[in-house]
């Protein structure tokens, strides 16, 4: 008998994020041995109710999703509450779709919240320490907890008081398939890149001010969307940057590559992350990164491949360490490939 197993989260492929990135590769390839759903949101209401993809049965519901945040669905909840699977997996604490998929019926349920512990604003950290006690129902009420980090795995027991047995720590991966045969493209120009969401929180503005400070041959490549787009635009028309400062948005996964090919370093400034999946394929890609020193960011840190800046960022040190790094040769890193990842989880599954 086949087992069947749902994933719940927030957003789902297209749209593109480290979570959605995460649930769309876990997914097809558990189903290629299970019977795989996904319930998700789609607050746009212009893709489809259902449909399948790489053999993985998707529905979407719509939802209030304020700022691309929360993503509450009704729909989603009354649907859960009538359907049954033998596992069901919930994702992202900070949203509600996890605390939803809690209804369903199921024989075990499985949790990975990528939790930071911290909202994005001022406002919305409020708002999640009036939540917290609610959403924790979620947490005590799951068989296993996957972590994607040692730092979320450490903030959780913290937070929570979580039994540490259920618990369990199991990495992000890439795609290695897809970058064993990459090669560097080197040109006469510097390349810096940034791939992840435009929000105020990912520091993206202290990377396009330390520009000016760069040597002229030196260009960024922004890739992604947000509702912090408009701001970064502003601010590098202002700086005199238009032409040093592109931005990328609904890349396709070929597109995207070559922007990690062509990338001299990489950036991520993030002060909230669980993981950082860009990070990892930077790295893979064997492009030289430059990260936040904040949450599981640090992780990442060797001063050898991964270099860190602390905040508040001093824009002539990030500017420093740029020039410093930037081209320099990546060896030795160690990645999880994404079939590895599910290895892992197949075992919590089974174990469940």
């Amino acid at each position: 008998m086949t087992v069947k197993i749902v994933q719940v989260c927030p957003r789902y492929y297209p749209y593109i994020g480290g979570l959605e990135s995460h649930v769309e590769n876990i997914s097809r390839r558990l189903a290629r041995k299970y019977d795989v759903s996904v319930f998700t949101t789609d607050s746009s209401g212009k893709l489809p109710r259902k449909e399948e993809i790489n053999g993985v049965s998707v529905r979407r519901f719509r939802c209030f999703a304020p700022s691309e945040a929360y993503h509450f669905s009704l729909g989603l909840l009354k649907e859960l509450k009538k359907v049954k699977f033998d596992i069901v997996h919930g994702h992202a604490f900070h949203a509600f779709p996890l605390f939803f998929s809690r209804y369903a019926q199921r024989q075990k349920y499985v949790v990975t919240p990528h939790y930071h512990g911290i909202g994005h604003t001022a406002i919305r950290n409020c708002l999640l320490k009036l939540y917290k006690p609610v959403g924790k129902k979620a947490l005590e009420e799951a068989d296993k907890i996957i972590c994607v980090s040692n730092y979320e795995k450490t903030s959780l027991l913290n937070d929570f008081k979580l039994e540490e047995e259920k618990v369990v720590t199991i990495p992000n991966g890439v795609d290695m398939e897809r970058f064993k045969n990459l090669k560097k493209e080197r040109s006469h120009l510097k390349r810096i890149l940034y791939v992840g969401r435009l929000e105020k929180f990912k520091g993206i503005d202290y990377l396009i001010r330390s520009l000016p400070k760069l040597d002229h041959d030196v260009f960024l490549e922004i890739v992604g969307k947000g509702r912090y787009e408009k701001h970064l635009v502003k601010l590098a028309n202002n700086l005199g940057l238009k032409k040093k400062v592109i931005f990328q948005q609904n890349l396709s996964r070929a597109k995207l590559m070559e922007s990690y090919a062509k990338a001299d370093l990489f950036v991520y400034l993030s002060k909230y992350e669980a993981f950082g999946i860009s990070v990892a394929e930077a790295l893979a890609s064997r492009t030289p990164c430059i990260v936040a020193s904040s949450l599981a960011l640090k992780e990442w840190i060797d001063n050898e491949n991964c270099f860190g800046v602390t905040y508040p960022i001093d824009i002539d040190e990030l500017a420093g360490l740029i020039d410093e790094i930037i081209g320099k040769e990546v060896e030795g890193v160690k990645l999880l490939d994404w079939d590895d990842v599910v290895l892992e989880l197949t075992k919590v599954y089974e174990d469940c």
